[in-house]
């Protein structure tokens, strides 16, 4: 497992696999280990996927300063693995989360970034988060599957916050509650840092004016990527969020959630494929 230290001497460990042209990619959660990404459906295929875990997920070291774990802060991470890695520019995807950061990234360092990849991003950065509603009108496509009746009302008590975030709001984050789903589910706990998530979007984390500005003249292609079926962000706010872009296209994978390479690993791939080999919409 390769290592590299970070800019206030934390250890951060990242997972390489394939061969060929690299592909960064930043994890979600927030604060999530890298490993739940898997291989992302195989686009490293001619690539290679270059994983990082976050300072205190996964197998990277917990920081001395717990205040480091800040999205904006965490820029200075990725730079720093750009820079081990020898790098001029780079082909940066981020999930989720992991979204808000590629884009601080992109925003900061826009001649760094050659290809920028979000993949069901919740745009915090841009200040427009996924609403409430965006999610229960996304929740409500999935009625006629069998645990809905339970799982429906439990997803208006979390997002009333009344209710806790309990096992059965899990169907709503996959395009298929099948054994795949749930084996992956399944493995969440234990992949996050709860306390750093708690510090990812905290205070000073986002300046989404700045972020903006920045980000509308940003020089790289980028790749927008939406699941049919997924709340946050849902297809419209995917759209929203690629128009802040100036060379930015947007993909609605069908009947994906928010894990759209486990729904139709095929489909994920060929098209980030597509996107990062520069054959673009076609």
């Amino acid at each position: 497992m390769p290592t590299f230290i970070a800019f206030d001497g934390t250890r951060l460990a990242y997972h390489r696999q394939g061969e060929g042209e690299p592909l960064l990619v930043l994890p979600g959660g927030p604060m999530r280990a890298s490993s739940y990404l898997g291989d992302l459906g195989g686009p490293a295929a001619g690539r290679s996927l270059i994983r990082l875990d976050l300072r205190g997920t996964g197998d990277s070291d917990v920081p001395a300063d717990p205040a480091t774990y800040r999205c904006d802060r965490l820029v200075d991470d990725v730079e720093a693995l750009r820079a081990h890695l020898g790098l001029d520019r780079i082909d940066l995807l981020g999930h989720s989360a992991g979204g808000s950061l590629a884009m601080l990234h992109a925003a900061r360092h826009p001649e760094r970034v050659r290809r920028l990849v979000l993949v069901t991003p919740n745009p915090w950065a841009l200040g427009t988060p996924a609403t409430p509603e965006d999610r229960l009108a996304a929740a409500r496509l999935r009625r006629s599957e069998p645990w809905f009746g339970e799982a429906f009302p439990a997803l208006e008590a979390w997002l009333r916050g009344t209710g806790d975030f309990v096992p059965e709001l899990s169907p709503f984050f996959y395009g298929r509650w099948d054994r795949a789903a749930q084996e992956h589910d399944a493995r969440a706990d234990e992949e996050y840092n709860d306390e750093a998530a708690g510090v990812y979007g905290s205070e000073g984390a986002y300046d989404p004016p700045a972020t903006r500005a920045a980000l509308s003249r940003l020089p790289a292609p980028v790749l927008v990527l939406a699941g049919e079926l997924d709340g946050a962000p849902n297809p419209a706010l995917a759209h929203r969020t690629g128009d802040v872009f100036p060379h930015a296209e947007v993909a609605v994978q069908p009947g994906a959630g928010h894990f759209p390479w486990l729904d139709d690993p095929e489909w994920f791939a060929q098209r980030v494929g597509r996107f990062l080999d520069g054959a673009g919409r076609s």
